[in-house]
């Protein structure tokens, strides 16, 4: 291979690139347009709540669980050298609201929610289901895909949250039931080292994020999908793949926003 055909390669592959991402961003903008509808028929937004974030209430919980008692007990090997074991619960919730909550959660929910909601949608466009609507005048990205969005949106910051609770509440099992840590040097080092907007806003913030970024590129993976069974498989794997790798860059990113700056 020649320089000349490398660099046209090379070309080639950069455009393709930079077309995708092009239409993805005004496929991003045309599912925030078509919000306020889903605003209008709420119905359907909770319908799809439910649907995204109660069915993985299971593994959120025991993810978070087993987290936390991960945490406690590596927290406390390496606080009892310095003997620092009483700020166990510190430790504890400060890597769950701030890193673990959010990002484990939103690795979650690209490999249970995001799955579902490509599958279903690639399902849709095989079964020439959204062809039908767009023959009828209704705007699939309306009717189908806004909702689905903005329940994305909603669900991952709950189920975040419900993951740093269970793991609080795993490492606080481990800690004091466990070890033997006093319950009231837990709680009491929890409360007053982290802060409400600085470690806990900043974790929803996080999560609200991510939610954006893993429903989006479920919607789309699911509704550019070529209408054949391969063509979904291949279309769910790489919801899982790209998702897994946006909320991971997004949180570097995030992460030097929000506390590299000295407080």
């Amino acid at each position: 291979m020649n320089v000349a055909e490398l660099l046209r390669r090379l070309g080639v592959w950069a455009f393709g690139l930079l077309r995708g991402l092009g239409h993805s961003a005004f496929f991003l903008v045309d599912l925030v347009r078509s919000l306020p509808w889903a605003l209008k028929r709420l119905f359907l937004t909770v319908s799809q709540v439910h649907s995204i974030g109660n069915y993985s209430l299971v593994i959120i919980a025991a993810s978070g669980l087993a987290v936390g008692f991960v945490l406690a007990l590596q927290g406390y090997y390496t606080l009892s050298r310095y003997g620092a074991a009483e700020s166990l619960g510190l430790l504890v919730a400060l890597s769950l609201v701030r890193e673990l909550g959010p990002v484990v959660t939103g690795l979650l929910f690209a490999g249970r929610a995001g799955t579902s909601l490509t599958a279903e949608i690639g399902l849709m466009k095989a079964g020439e289901q959204l062809a039908a609507m767009e023959m009828m005048a209704v705007d699939p990205k309306e009717r189908v895909l806004a909702p689905r969005f903005l329940a994305g949106i909603i669900a991952m910051p709950l189920l975040a949250a419900m993951f740093s609770a269970v793991g609080i509440l795993g490492g606080y099992v481990v800690g004091v039931l466990m070890i033997g840590i006093d319950p009231g040097a837990f709680w009491s080092q929890m409360q007053s080292g982290v802060d409400a907007w600085d470690d806990v806003g900043n974790g929803i913030i996080k999560s609200v994020v991510f939610g954006i970024a893993c429903t989006f590129v479920a919607l789309y993976q699911g509704y550019e999908a070529q209408a054949t069974p391969e063509g979904v498989a291949q279309a769910t794997t790489r919801t899982v793949v790209i998702s897994s790798l946006a909320v991971l860059g997004l949180d570097f990113v995030l992460t030097a926003l929000m506390f590299s700056a000295p407080r």
